[in-house]
């Protein structure tokens, strides 16, 4: 098999899965489906279980209920895990972990050794990884003379060039500086897409998730909140915990009464949103830059806009950072302006909503 063949790509299918510690749930009664060559992320405060789930995934930790199983054969249960070794799978950690007295060349060719390829085979395959993960010309340097990416892209190869099964990343950017970390997400992004190896990578940062995943599953507090395309999940949460964690948001709460929806002294017509009850509470994730803001409320704009004050402004190069206040209301609104549209505080103006842009999340 040539590396970039799907064909030995595996399924993993993680049912009920648990790991409690005393009375603490790392993670509690956790079940996803990942299919295939899928990128999904783990994504979530520090403490929320995905590095735990990793490690289960890994072989390193077995779990206190529930099983995984890898293509169709269960790999973890209560009942026994087959180990790490055995599983076909490559894991980077956060130190990558590669040999300091080996060249690059000797770090990746360590894990074909160990199977026992010959030696005409192992050369072909480390110099193409190394070309393709743009080290070729490296393959004689030892890891003090590399920068934190080059290391890291030489931790990248070496699990790679086993053809695992699954590729297995926990936080591996989190030692790089801002600017190498925004680089490696499309670097990262770039090799999946080479070779689609099934991955599962943890992180706490919402930007790596959103730039390398095809889908990404916020956990909180050892439990699945919602896993989707990234997307999906920042323009349609289904949580507040989401809403809040995937990007700056609104939260607006009001309760629907006949054909309107009533908030904090301002309304809006229930009939511009789908899928709303007929009555109760409501909870809407509005994102700061679906909220535009206007000297005047044109005609056609009645129903959907609000009278306001502005209340605080911050100028951030890119955008304005603008906090609006509902006139009379004690709500206040983050809204994201371009660089032209110049307001002063104490300002009134009128606030525009999007409903197709209005997340109705859990009440």
């Amino acid at each position: 098999m040539s590396v970039g063949d799907t064909g030995q790509h595996s399924r993993l299918s993680l049912s009920g899965l648990s790991c409690v510690y005393g009375k603490v749930a790392a993670v509690d009664n956790l079940s996803m489906d990942i299919s295939p060559g899928e990128f999904i992320s783990l994504l979530g405060p520090s403490g929320c279980g995905k590095t735990t789930t990793l490690r289960m995934i890994a072989g390193f930790v077995r779990p206190t209920g529930g099983t995984i199983a890898m293509d169709g054969e269960t790999i973890s249960s209560t009942e026994g895990s087959l180990p790490p070794e055995k599983r076909q799978m490559s894991m980077i950690f956060q130190s990558y972990a590669i040999w300091p007295n080996m060249t690059v060349a000797e770090n990746v060719a360590f894990g074909l050794k160990l199977r026992r390829i010959d030696r005409a085979s192992i050369r072909t395959k480390v110099q193409s990884m190394l070309d393709t993960v743009r080290l070729g010309a490296l393959a004689d340097r030892y890891p003090a003379e590399l920068s934190g990416g080059q290391q890291q892209r030489v931790a990248l190869a070496r699990a790679m060039v086993i053809e695992p099964r699954v590729l297995l990343l926990d936080e591996p950017l989190s030692n790089l500086d801002a600017n190498l970390r925004e680089e490696m997400r499309f670097e990262i992004r770039r090799l999946h897409d080479a070779f689609h190896f099934t991955t599962v990578y943890v992180t706490h940062d919402q930007g790596e998730a959103m730039v390398t995943s095809d889908r990404i599953a916020v956990m909180n507090l050892g439990r699945l909140e919602q896993i989707d395309a990234p997307h999906a999940l920042y323009t349609r949460p289904k949580t507040r915990f989401v809403a809040g964690f995937i990007g700056r948001t609104n939260l607006l709460e009001g309760r629907i009464s006949g054909d309107r929806i009533a908030f904090d002294h301002f309304d809006l017509p229930r009939g511009v949103f789908e899928g709303l009850p007929a009555t109760g509470a409501v909870v809407f994730s509005v994102r700061p830059h679906c909220i535009s803001l206007h000297r005047q409320a044109g005609a056609s704009d009645q129903h959907i806009a609000v009278q306001a004050r502005l209340v605080e402004r911050a100028y951030l190069g890119e955008h304005w950072d603008y906090v609006v206040s509902p006139l009379g209301s004690d709500v206040r609104l983050k809204v994201a302006a371009t660089p032209s549209q110049v307001f002063n505080v104490d300002d009134t103006l009128w606030l525009k909503f999007d409903p197709q842009q209005m997340a109705p999340i859990e009440a």
